[in-house]
Parts: structure tokens; sequence; C-alpha cells
């Protein structure tokens, strides 16, 4: 049955035939179906799950759709959700909430929940010790294959990955881990120790969530584990919350790209006034440097005055070294994102931009001065200016697009500050300098 068909079910309340199609979806699936319903209908449908498929739902629901269903539900009901609910997800949900809420909700739970859920909460913002969940498979060292498969049975259901057990000393620091294949293809009786493996990459609980996002992608892990100071095995990151946050890092990066002040909400629930609040500071700062291009007009008015041709080719000047200056910034700024390229590689790149503008500027000039002599019926010395003018332009615009990121980065600035907007005013400025300069040369103005 597809979603129309439930849907209609929905509508017409039969109640016993949507719990039979509701236990045999996926509860990504029923995520999807039920939350965009009204919250009578939401309450209502979400109460026909079973037990335990709930928090998986719950889990996979929009976060205000999640905040707006706990406000709903009892306290009764809202508690055995959270408790059933993985640690990172809940401390998610928590951070989203009212702090009444929060209150009333940690004092349904056991100590046990609250305890881990409260931990969760006490770490930074975008560090992996508030990413890693705290279900996973934790063995001690000297245990044996058999005794490690028990333990995993009786504790099956409260563990977020299987891929990787860890083991650790009596002290829980971390000593290694044992992947499931070893458990079942060895002997019973044999030690973990002696199938242990060394970790080679660890997290640690303050580590940025982009570094953690990195090394997933450079490695291909599915789960990490997570350490204190001390090195004890305190959490695990798996893909799924990786996933998570290269979509926020990307979109973070294509908004400060676009010069807006990112946002944690999406773009249909950002309200107009906090839109503009995220968007006027850049259009302000934009809008005051792009003056320097007035200023620039305006002193070689007299320049215009006589040629007044020369004044025809300003905007493909300015838009053809911005569009130029812009594709070797996001070039850059993606690299660098990707740790491609790194400080000591900028005269690399550049001298690569260099080559590739004068193939670009040379290919533009030509095309350009054809189009110049045949259509628009201008002189050969102004379409030798202007053709002069965009070659070193498109120079000028590479050199600067692809090496002020890599500089911003080595400041301590975020390399997608210096995307589109900026670079593009920078060039705007630059390719009118050059413009006249060299017209007041060849014409003698």
């Amino acid at each position: 049955m597809d979603f129309e068909e439930i849907k209609e079910l929905i509508k017409e309340k039969k109640l016993p035939e949507i719990k039979k199609e509701l236990n045999d979806m996926n509860e990504v699936d029923i995520a999807y179906l039920i939350e965009d319903l009204p919250e009578n209908e939401l309450v209502q449908i979400f109460r026909l799950l079973p037990k335990t498929m709930a928090a998986d739902v719950f889990s996979n629901l929009d976060e205000d759709v999640q905040v707006k269903l706990i406000s709903i539900l009892s306290k009764k009901e809202a508690t055995n959700i959270i408790e059933d609910m993985y640690t990172d997800d809940a401390a998610d949900l928590f951070e989203e909430m009212p702090a009444v809420m929060v209150t009333k909700l940690l004092s349904g739970v056991s100590s046990e929940t609250r305890a881990s859920i409260n931990k969760l909460l006490k770490y930074p913002d975008y560090s992996a010790g508030s990413l890693m969940a705290m279900e996973y498979i934790h063995l001690k060292k000297g245990l044996t294959i058999k005794q490690s498969i028990d333990r995993i049975k009786k504790q099956k259901d409260d563990f977020v990955s299987f891929d990787s057990c860890f083991v650790t000393d009596n002290e829980r620091k971390l000593l290694g881990l044992v992947d499931i294949k070893n458990l079942l293809v060895n002997d019973m009786e044999t030690l973990i120790d002696d199938v242990m493996e060394d970790c080679e990459h660890v997290l640690t609980t303050m580590m940025d969530q982009e570094d953690v996002a990195n090394i997933f992608q450079d490695y291909d892990y599915n789960t990490l584990p997570v350490v204190d100071s001390e090195g004890r095995l305190v959490g695990i990151i798996t893909i799924d919350d990786i996933i998570d946050i290269i979509e926020e890092e990307t979109t973070e990066d294509i908004e400060k790209m676009a010069a807006i002040t990112p946002s944690d909400k999406s773009y249909m629930k950002t309200g107009v006034f906090e839109t503009w609040k995220k968007r006027i500071p850049w259009l302000l700062l934009l809008m005051i440097s792009a003056t320097f291009t007035g200023g620039i007009i305006a002193h070689f008015e007299a320049a215009l005055s006589t040629y007044v041709i020369l004044t025809a080719f300003i905007p493909m000047l300015m838009d053809t070294g911005g569009n130029a200056g812009s594709q070797a910034s996001v070039s850059v700024i993606r690299s660098l994102s990707l740790d491609e390229i790194e400080f000591k590689d900028t005269f690399k790149v550049i001298w690569k931009e260099f080559r590739v503008s004068l193939l670009c500027g040379v290919t533009l000039a030509i095309t350009n001065f054809a189009k110049i002599l045949l259509f628009d019926r201008v002189e050969a010395r102004i379409a030798a200016i202007v053709c002069g003018t965009l070659v070193i332009t498109i120079i000028v615009a590479k050199m600067i697009g692809s090496s002020l990121p890599i500089l911003a980065k080595k400041l301590g600035f975020d390399p997608a500050v210096m995307a589109s907007p900026f670079i593009t005013t920078i060039v705007d400025a630059c390719s009118l300098l050059i413009y006249f300069r060299i017209a007041s040369v060849m014409l003698g103005i």
C-alpha cells in the first residue's frame, strides 16, 4: 500500500487497518508519512505504533515535530520514548526544547539515562563529545570469545552499532578493537586479547566535528571510538551522524560563499526578520565597498567623456573578472575543506591558476576582439584596449580568487567567507583601474 492510500485511511480514521500497515513499514517511511499531519492526527497515529518502533520513528522526525509531539504526549509516554532512544539523539532533542520541559522529562527517566544525557549536554556544540553515542559494545581484556559473545547477546538491544567491539582495561582505558568477524571465525576459548587490533584512529571528546567528519571520509570508517583526556573510552560516533555533519558543514559553506550568515534552521522555517538579519550585514559591507568602484569611474570621468564608447565595455569586464575570480575561489575553498590544499601549497596553486588564467584570458580576448570589430564596429585601438584589459583582469582575478581563501585559513578565518561576493567586489575595482590605466596610456588622455 502506498502513502496516498495510507493517508486516505487516516482521513477515514480506520485505525485497525492503519496499525496493521504501520507494522509492516520502515521507521523512516513512517516518520516521513506522519510528520506533516495535524497535531491531533499526529499523536493519534503515533500512539498506534508498537513500543519497539516508537523511539526509532521519533528519532527520524524533524526536530520541530519532535518537540511538538513530545510536549503533547503524556509524561509517561515521553519518558518511555527517551529511555528507548540512543543518548546522542536524546541529547540533540533536549537542546531544542525549552528548559522547563527538559527538567520535567529528565525527572522521569532513570538515573542512568539522565546521567548519560547530562554528560553529553555538557560538551561544547559541534564537538565529538556532543555527537557521540554511549551505547557501544565494551569488552574487558582477558575475556574469551565465548564470554564476549554471551555478553553481546545479553545486551544486544543496547548497542548503536555492531561493527566493532572495543576492548578496555579495568580502568576503562581503550586498548584496541575486535571485529565481529573475528569473534565468529576463531575458537570460542581464544582470548580476545589475541585477536584484538590496534585502533588506528581514536577521537577525543573536544575534537571539532568537521575534523571528525574528515577522518571518516578519508578512511571510510563506519564507527570510531571517543576517549576523554585520560584515554578512557566514553562513547562512539557512527557514520549516520557523520552524514548529518557533512550536510551541515556543506550548507554552512554554501551560505558563507553567498555572503549569508549561516543558520541552523531550514529556509522555510526561518522567519522574514531573521532572514533579513542574516543577510543585511554582508549586503551593507559589500555595498559600501562597492562605492570604491564608483569613485574610480568618477576619477576617470574626463576620459569617459572623450571616449564614451569605453563605458559600454565596463559591465562585460567587471562581470568576466568577477566570474573568473569566483571560479578560482570556489575551487580552492572546496579543496581546502577537503584538506587537499595546505598553506605550503600556495605558490603551486597560484602558479597553476596563473597558467589557467593566461589560457582563459587569451581565448576570451581573441573571441572578444573579433566580436568588437565585426559586430560592434569599433576601431581596432579600442578593441585592443578592451581585450588587453580582459587578459590582465582575468589573471588578476584568478590570483586574488585563489590566494585569498588560503590566506584567510592561515589567519584563522573561514575560507568560505572569501567567496564570490567579496572577491567580485575586489576584482571589480581592480578591473576598472586596469582598464582606465591602459586606456589612458594608449589614447593619451
